[in-house]
């Protein structure tokens, strides 16, 4: 018996039925990289890790053409009632209002789609996006309206780290942003990384603690990666022993075990290791599958 709630036990919650998430490349770029907050991006980031093999590294394909693709690839995994359109790559709600609402819409008008997840960063969602989100998602929409779940790049809870990792924003930032969209009736979920350079199991610890006092409905957590291109990287191979991993998928596992105990317990977990392809992971080299390590917690 699960001692913990999963992902999929919220989507039923919602959607009465099995629902499949189907990433889609917008190609909405990322706000730390473009010049709107900086230019070098967070020290551990290469987008290439986020993308399934189905989905365009590039956006050439349009959000349509994607979730054809998606719905062929994923008819492997059995029967469902629908599917959503999880806009994951990058900021993805960077960019002109207008544009990013059509973007929406244009998943929404898919076969079977029955809602978004839209991963973004803490200090992007605009005043008017969030309008928008309340007026067609929450508490302002339809009765009957399509579900939205906004997923927010936390990282670290501790803003020294935050700055040493370039993330280019504060936790305050992350507090007021889930607090506004929550007060919107906008479910949110937040990504936290565990072993960030110089965090403790303390630090661990607070973690639990603050995003368990955010309205968060789900939670993600990875372990943290050195993945090649990016400055964690270089880093790394510069001074391995400055960058702190887990050495084993039974120590991050005793990390996550202690982290779940602290945190509230009503939270849904999305996931729990990260899978960077082969081709760019450089450590930890674990080589386990999310269901694997799952086992092992």
């Amino acid at each position: 018996m699960q001692d913990y709630r999963p992902m999929t036990d919220y989507l039923r919650g919602i959607f009465h039925g099995r629902v499949i998430k189907i990433a889609v490349n917008a190609g909405l770029g990322c706000p730390n990289r473009d010049g709107t907050v900086g230019r070098d991006g967070c020290i551990y980031c290469n987008n290439l890790t986020f993308n399934p093999s189905y989905a365009a590294s590039d956006a050439t394909a349009s959000i349509t053409r994607q979730l054809e693709d998606g719905v062929r690839f994923n008819s492997r995994k059995g029967d469902c009632i629908g599917y959503i359109a999880y806009f994951q790559s990058y900021t993805n709600t960077h960019g002109d209002t207008e544009r990013l609402i059509g973007l929406y819409e244009e998943a929404l008008r898919f076969p079977g789609v029955k809602g978004l997840v839209i991963a973004t960063r803490p200090d992007s969602i605009r005043p008017d996006l969030r309008d928008w989100f309340e007026q067609r998602f929450g508490r302002k929409a339809p009765q009957e309206h399509p579900h939205l779940l906004v997923e927010i790049g936390i990282e670290s809870t501790i803003d020294r780290t935050l700055e040493l990792i370039n993330r280019r924003h504060t936790f305050r930032d992350a507090q007021e942003c889930i607090t506004d969209l929550a007060e919107r009736g906008i479910d949110t979920g937040a990504h936290l990384i565990l072993g960030l350079p110089g965090e403790t199991h303390q630090d661990f610890m607070t973690h639990a603690d603050r995003v368990s006092a955010l309205p968060v409905k789900t939670l993600k957590l990875h372990q943290l990666q050195v993945v090649r291109g990016t400055a964690l990287a270089r880093m790394y191979e510069q001074d391995p022993g400055s960058i702190r991993l887990f050495e084993t998928p039974q120590e991050y596992a005793a990390v996550v075990r202690d982290f779940m105990k602290r945190a509230r317990k009503d939270l849904f977990y999305d996931r729990f290791v990260s899978e960077s392809p082969r081709s760019l992971l450089i450590a930890p080299a674990w080589n386990i599958k999310p269901q694997d390590f799952i086992q092992k917690l």
